[in-house]
């Protein structure tokens, strides 16, 4: 009994972490729509720009989302 507690604590744990990165997609998914809203008449800069900060917003997100990963996985 004492040696399958750790193994269904370690199954448990694994499934937490599988939950909480679909939990973070989902969380980024419905920012993302949030944020999507439609500009009529802009200029060719304006897109270019617009796509910079998309590009950048998505490197941030990423590297937020890395973060908390592996400072969930040293807590084990």
């Amino acid at each position: 009994m004492k040696d399958d507690l750790p193994e269904s604590v370690k199954k448990c744990l694994d499934i937490l972490d599988e939950n909480v990165e679909i939990l973070a997609n989902l969380e980024f998914d419905l920012d993302d729509e949030q944020e999507d809203q439609l500009t009529p008449e802009m200029e060719l800069h304006n897109l270019y720009d617009m796509t910079e900060d998309v590009a950048e917003s998505s490197k941030l997100k990423r590297a937020e989302f890395n973060f908390s990963r592996r400072q969930s996985e040293d807590s084990l």
